[in-house]
């Protein structure tokens, strides 16, 4: 099959896109709103741009209205965010707090998670997730027809769970990966845990 993308709609492009570009990894992003309360959304066009400084990459659509979505509006408004990684026992709250919700109401109120103090960081995270990145916004650019914006987020700091590290000759860390338990985005209402680790050392 030879899909030619200039004649779909967006739409279209969309659906075949995310079901091939596969697997991806899910930022889930927590905010402050005006309100005080927190805003906590995954987003799986997401992923690393930049080493120095530290930048990842989130890439939001709008609200089934055509507004736009409460991550975006409250990252432009206090600059700050918490991005974790989730693992597979938090996938049912991942996937519950993609709810499209009234701007100011939180999604962690019908979730069973807790929040930490993530100091320096303004804002906390989620307890029981085993990477957190301190997030503030470093530039936002606006593209495409339907007006995606892209969100780049420079970390300035990470908490990692001591049960998915050790440490190597140098003070170096090892991040297992088997331990992380990351969930990955696959398309239609599809996620997928790590399964096989594939070890290949780089050619010289």
């Amino acid at each position: 099959m030879y899909l030619d993308f200039n004649k779909l709609s967006s739409d279209q492009v969309y659906f075949h896109i995310i079901q091939s570009l596969i697997p991806r990894p899910i930022a889930w992003v927590l905010t402050q709103n005006r309100n005080q309360s927190y805003n906590l959304a995954p987003f799986s066009y997401f992923n690393a741009v930049c080493s120095d400084p530290a930048l990842i990459m989130l890439s939001l659509g709008k609200k089934p209205d055509g507004s736009r979505k409460d991550t975006l509006v409250n990252i432009q408004e206090r600059k700050f965010f918490s991005l974790h990684i989730a693992h597979t026992e938090l996938l049912p709250a991942l996937n519950q707090s993609s709810a499209t919700l009234e701007y100011g109401q939180s999604e962690l109120d019908d979730l069973n998670l807790k929040l930490c103090d993530f100091a320096p960081h303004p804002l906390p995270r989620i307890q029981t997730c085993r990477v957190t990145y301190a997030c503030e916004n470093y530039q936002i650019h606006t593209l495409g027809n339907t007006a995606q914006h892209v969100i780049y987020g420079k970390i300035n700091h990470c908490y990692l769970d001591d049960t998915i590290i050790t440490y190597q000759d140098g003070g170096k860390i090892k991040l297992h990966a088997d331990k992380l338990d990351p969930v990955a985005r696959l398309g239609a209402s599809e996620y997928a845990g790590l399964g096989e680790i594939i070890k290949l050392q780089r050619p010289a």
